[in-house]
């Protein structure tokens, strides 16, 4: 499935970001459990709103790191979390 990288993100229903001090990590939080997320995957996962559409949080990923060619594994990763369930356009 593809994302639609000009509607509004969002996490999905089920899940909540929270950084977690035992693990020293942002996790997702769900009903059966926790995924333990990297440190790139937190920094992308903190920009959804259900505002913010890929676009934008790519933007906003360039901007605090402008030294770094973010587009393409944002892209993939927002594409992996939406076919995964974490995130929807809905």
């Amino acid at each position: 499935m593809s994302l639609a990288v000009e509607k509004p993100l969002r996490l999905a229903r089920q899940y909540k970001l929270q950084w977690e001090k035992a693990q020293d990590a942002w996790v997702l939080l769900y009903p059966e459990g926790l995924i333990k997320l990297t440190g790139s995957a937190g920094e992308i996962l903190q920009r959804i709103d259900g505002q913010r559409t890929a676009t934008d949080i790519i933007s906003s990923l360039q901007s605090a790191f402008p030294d770094a060619d973010l587009q393409q594994d944002v892209t993939d990763f927002l594409e992996h979390a939406h076919d995964k369930g974490w995130i929807t356009t809905d």
